[in-house]
């Protein structure tokens, strides 16, 4: 008897060693096709809600794609984006360094740029060049597209 069990625990073991695997073998393709197609950064983002308490830093992916930057979450699944910004009227108005306390959700070396498209408030999180690209990204609009570019006081 003591035989069988081990050989029931063992292959529960194998079998939970070869989904974590797998699910970490999806998570890595889907970052590779997202990246292997180009125009992507990666940066964090947090939603601002309308109280005004900020949430919770996530780690993702940005990708631009004609007058839209798609966000996509580093850990997860899903092909769709999990936010769309829009260039149309996009309003940046805030950058800044992270504070100490969130600087230990985010990598190192980022900068903070506050951002509202519509009623939406968000934050990202980018390195310096990502940070570059993405506001050369905003002036580089088309004419006609009303971008507001903020600079803090």
């Amino acid at each position: 008897m003591g035989g069988h069990l081990a050989l029931d625990a063992g292959g529960v073991l194998a079998a939970v060693v070869l989904v974590v695997a797998l699910v970490f073998g999806l998570m890595f393709g889907r970052r590779w096709l997202f990246v292997r197609r180009g125009g992507t950064v990666e940066c964090s983002l947090r939603v601002i809600p309308e109280d005004g308490a900020p949430g919770v830093w996530r780690l993702g992916i940005g990708r631009y794609k004609g007058d839209v930057l798609h966000w996509h979450r580093v850990f997860g699944f899903r092909r769709r984006p999990r936010q769309v910004i829009h260039r149309r009227g996009l309003v940046v108005s805030n950058r800044r360094t992270p504070d100490p306390g969130e600087a230990e959700g985010l990598l190192p070396g980022v900068g903070v740029i506050e951002v509202r498209d519509g009623d939406r408030t968000l934050e990202l999180a980018m390195g310096a060049s990502a940070l570059t690209g993405f506001l050369a990204w905003l002036e580089a609009a088309p004419p006609g597209f009303p971008v507001d570019l903020h600079q803090p006081e």
